[in-house]
């Protein structure tokens, strides 16, 4: 079993700020695979579904950004899992808008629900780092990640959400460079 987990703030407010990337990714992984139901477990929402033959359970802590590795931290202890059987969606100022990379550890960029994940289960679990770009300057950082994506980003967010759902089984079976790589290529399109 794999956990994947969205992360973001919870509640209506938060919804389409670039911090949320992260549970908009699990929502449309869950949709596009006909996951279950959602259950309220772990200080969040959880969905079981199958992506493949892989059985992988769908994370999106209540607990806010700053302390995702609470929630996080239950779900792995509870089905005696490792950090490596992680995979953390969230936001990535470093990369540009709407490229993907995965990598296994790494360090925190300055990333707050990365910091609580990596205070409770240390940094070797793989994160699926989806880009929002840098606003240019550090005081314009805040308002930038906890922003709204913009009507005009409208389209490439929907058309990279919907790549990274289509492309997942890649990301269950471990092969996450020819996620990555299938990913880029639908966004040229």
């Amino acid at each position: 079993m794999q956990i994947w987990t969205g992360l973001g703030n919870p509640g209506p407010r938060y919804a389409l700020h670039r911090h949320n990337i992260g549970f908009m990714a699990c929502d449309v992984i869950a949709e596009t695979h006909d996951f279950g139901p959602v259950q309220k477990k772990f200080q969040g929402w959880v969905q079981e579904g199958r992506i493949g033959s892989q059985k992988v359970l769908l994370l999106k802590p209540a607990t806010f950004m700053n302390e995702s590795g609470r929630a996080i931290a239950e779900a792995l202890r509870f089905y005696k899992l490792e950090p490596e059987a992680l995979t953390v969606f969230h936001d990535e100022l470093d990369l540009a808008p709407f490229k993907v990379k995965v990598r296994m550890g790494g360090g925190l960029a300055g990333h707050n629900g990365l910091r609580s994940i990596n205070q409770h289960l240390g940094p070797d679990f793989r994160r699926v780092r989806i880009g929002i770009g840098h606003p240019g300057h550090k005081d314009r950082v805040t308002g930038h990640v906890l922003g709204n994506y913009a009507k005009a980003e409208m389209d490439d967010l929907a058309t990279m959400l919907g790549a990274m759902a289509s492309e997942a089984h890649w990301l269950a079976e471990g092969d996450d460079a020819r996620f990555m790589n299938d990913v880029a290529l639908r966004m040229q399109d």
